[in-house]
């Protein structure tokens, strides 16, 4: 059974945000927030995450979206809703 308390979101990110080590800092920053999910690069040059956890640190997670990581440039941060799945860790995923 899936914690009650847990909110899920779908984020797609825009701009200057592959090679410049923005899907590791997710990584470090989910960990850091214990927030459960994937992120990954698209072929198009954005990055898409699935964030899962307390709404509280979710939240934080999407606001650090629109910074990311110190060389990266965000332009755009999309946010869709998603019914929690129980994802048990973090995880980089493959580029799709």
């Amino acid at each position: 059974m899936i914690d009650a308390d847990l909110i899920c979101v779908h984020v797609f990110v825009t701009g200057t945000v592959q090679g410049v080590g923005y899907r590791y800092s997710t990584v470090q920053e989910a960990q850091r927030l214990g927030i459960k999910g994937w992120v990954r690069n698209l072929l198009d040059g954005r990055v898409e995450a699935i964030f899962e956890g307390i709404e509280p640190s979710v939240e934080e997670m999407v606001q650090w979206c629109h910074q990311g990581p110190r060389n990266a440039q965000v332009t755009g941060v999309r946010v869709e809703t998603l019914e929690p799945k129980g994802y048990q860790d973090f995880a980089v995923r493959e580029t799709q």
